[in-house]
C-alpha cells in the first residue's frame, strides 16, 4: 500500500493540468493503474486521491454490506459512480475534472497534502485553515498514537 507524506503546492495550468508530486508517484509505482484515482471528500471541499489498490480496499469494505441493501448501494453510488481515474502524462501531470475543481473551489494553484495511505488536493487557503483547527482540535483533545505492538497485545508496554 502506498504511503503518502508532506504537502506540496502546485500551479493548475488553463487546461486543468496539475503536476503531481514525484514523491507521491513514486508511492504510486508498480500499481494496476498508472495514475490516480480521485473522488470529492465526503467531509470537506477536497479530493481525496489514491492508487487503484485503495479503491481495492474501498470495495472489500462495501463488501461487508450485503449486496442489495441500503448501505451498499449509498456507498457505491458515492464512492464508485464519483470516483475518477486519472492517467498520468508523460510529465507526471493529471488533469483535475471540472466538477472536482468545483467541489474543491481550486482555481490556479492546488495544495496535496499527504494523510498517510491516501492523499488529498485542496485549495491552499482552506487547506491552511483546516490544517490550524486541526491542530488545535488535537491539543484541546490531547491526542496521542500509542507505538503499535503484538495483536491483542496493549500497545507494546511491559
Amino acid at each position: 500500500m502506498a504511503l503518502f507524506l508532506s504537502e506540496t503546492t502546485n500551479k493548475v495550468d488553463t487546461k486543468g493540468r496539475v503536476s503531481v508530486p514525484a514523491a507521491f508517484r513514486a508511492a504510486l509505482a508498480g500499481q494496476p493503474f498508472h495514475g490516480i484515482v480521485a473522488l470529492p471528500s465526503f467531509k470537506y471541499a477536497a479530493i481525496q486521491c489514491g492508487g487503484m489498490e485503495w479503491m481495492e480496499q474501498l470495495s472489500s469494505g462495501v463488501d461487508a454490506y450485503d449486496f442489495f441493501s441500503d448501505e451498499h448501494d449509498a456507498l457505491t453510488a458515492t464512492l464508485f459512480a464519483k470516483a475518477q481515474q486519472l492517467a498520468f502524462d508523460g510529465e507526471g501531470r493529471v488533469v483535475l475534472p471540472a466538477a472536482l475543481v468545483e467541489h474543491a473551489n481550486i482555481t490556479n494553484t492546488a495544495a496535496f497534502v499527504g494523510r498517510g495511505p491516501i492523499f488529498e488536493i485542496w485549495q491552499p487557503d482552506a487547506f491552511a485553515t483546516y490544517q490550524d483547527e486541526a491542530a488545535r482540535r488535537a491539543a484541546e483533545q490531547g491526542l496521542t498514537l500509542r507505538p503499535a505492538g503484538p495483536p491483542g497485545g496493549n500497545g507494546g508496554a511491559g
